[in-house]
């Protein structure tokens, strides 16, 4: 009996793995685009990574010098690592073709946007950073947005 193969479509899902997902971000900004970019890491922060023991709630990313660092987020330490551990909120460089750093980062700082870091996961074994070109939110279009949602709820239950 011949073993089914997985379609390619499936066989890419399910390698890939979200480790973390920046909850806050698709509230208080209204993303416009999205990116997927790689981000070097030692080798403690990848165990930690792998753990579950990272944090991306208050990390935004910048262009420093022609290339884009996270700022802001925080991976545990290692408790295994001892003295090769690492610090768990330093900067780490994050990973674009030229092409799409002077597309994406560049016109977000030219248009006054927000680079906001929305999942990490793994992607074949590799961790990839998802990250958004944002616009903040201001207070009134968040209770807006609120409002709507309640409203879309009471819709559906009225119709039931």
């Amino acid at each position: 009996m011949a073993k089914k193969q997985k379609s390619p479509k499936k066989a890419a899902d399910s390698e890939r793995r979200i480790v973390t997902r920046n909850r806050k971000a698709r509230y208080t900004y209204d993303v416009l685009e999205e990116l997927e970019c790689g981000v070097v890491l030692t080798g403690s922060e990848v165990k930690s990574i792998r753990d579950g023991k990272v944090s991306i709630d208050e990390a935004y990313a910048r262009v420093i010098d022609g290339e884009l660092w996270l700022l802001g987020a925080r991976i545990a330490e290692y408790p295994q690592a001892n003295v090769m551990n690492h610090e768990p909120e330093r900067k780490r460089k994050l990973l674009l073709h030229k092409k799409q750093l002077k597309k994406f980062a560049e016109s977000a700082s030219q248009q006054g946007l927000t680079l906001v870091p929305l999942t990490v996961h793994f992607v074949r074994g590799k961790i990839k950073i998802g990250l958004a070109m944002a616009k903040g939110r201001r207070l009134y279009d968040k209770r807006e947005k609120l409002k709507a949602r309640s409203d879309r709820e009471e819709m559906q239950r009225a119709q039931r």
